[in-house]
């Protein structure tokens, strides 16, 4: 499989772990528990799965203001994701990224990729250059 290139929505560095490919929206608020990076939405498809140290492929999310604060809990605590990766900018989810990187912690990237990509990298292992580039394994 040949390389995607994302655009780099929030810097970080080179990143990769197992993808998981969401199938539907999440609200980070009430959707993933922030102590343990599972997620907690009984309604969720991926209810159970958890969203720690994984390229989380994002079809969109379920819009809350509290986003941002979920996902900062997530970096402090080692929860995590890897990488995000978003069909579309979602600036409340990524200010959480931005925060945790003025604080000094280790935030993740985000990438933004066309939609229609998401699913080629299921059931794989994805390295993510810090430039935006996808690339999947075994």
């Amino acid at each position: 499989m040949s390389p995607a290139r994302g655009e780099v929505l929030v810097a970080g560095a080179a990143a990769g772990g197992p993808a998981l490919v969401l199938s539907a929206p999440i609200s980070f608020w009430g959707g993933v528990d922030p102590k343990t990076g599972t997620i907690a939405d009984v309604r969720h498809p991926q209810h159970g799965e958890s969203v720690a140290g994984r390229v989380l492929f994002l079809p969109g999310t379920i819009g809350s203001s509290s986003a941002s604060a979920v996902l900062l809990e997530l970096v402090h605590a080692g929860r995590a994701p890897a990488a995000i990766v978003l069909h579309e900018p979602d600036a409340i989810l990524l200010l959480g990224l931005i925060v945790a990187g003025e604080m000094g912690w280790p935030a993740p990237p985000a990438l933004r990729l066309d939609r229609t990509l998401h699913e080629r990298f299921a059931g794989t292992t994805v390295a993510v250059s810090a430039e935006g580039a996808l690339e999947a394994g075994t």
